[in-house]
């Protein structure tokens, strides 16, 4: 689906996963189980059944759960768009036979800033006592 253009112009397409993103955000706004309608009144221009598939491809990657109430669902989310993205940097990994080699990758491929953020991260986990 294309998100409209101010621009007086073409419209524009969203990039990967940032309507799935801008659903995710919505719902964790909602303060609570929220409907798919619900969601879809706060997103201008986005379909009701487009809002639906969002939720499915969320609940399907572990981002949202749902329960059945009377005749629709009532959507939670069990993670932020930090959370989302985490999820589908696992999947891309996971799907790689060398992860050695893709983490080196990814890691050399950082900006310094990053880099010794992603490095203090992991000494603070590794400081941490497991549950």
């Amino acid at each position: 689906m294309a998100a409209a253009d101010t621009s007086g112009g073409q419209p524009r397409r969203r990039a990967q996963g940032e309507l799935e993103a801008q659903v995710l955000s919505t719902l964790c706004g909602a303060g609570g189980p929220a409907t798919a309608a619900w969601v879809q009144e706060r997103l201008a221009g986005v379909a009701y059944t487009t809002v639906m598939t969002i939720l499915t491809r969320l609940q399907t990657k572990g981002a949202v759960e749902r329960r059945r109430e009377g005749r629709s669902f009532l959507w939670t989310p069990r993670s932020d768009g930090a959370g989302l993205a985490a999820l589908r940097m696992r999947r891309v990994l996971d799907g790689e036979s060398d992860r050695e080699a893709v983490l080196a990758s990814f890691l050399t491929a950082l900006p310094p800033g990053d880099e010794r953020l992603l490095r203090d991260l992991l000494s603070q986990a590794a400081d941490e006592p497991e549950a």
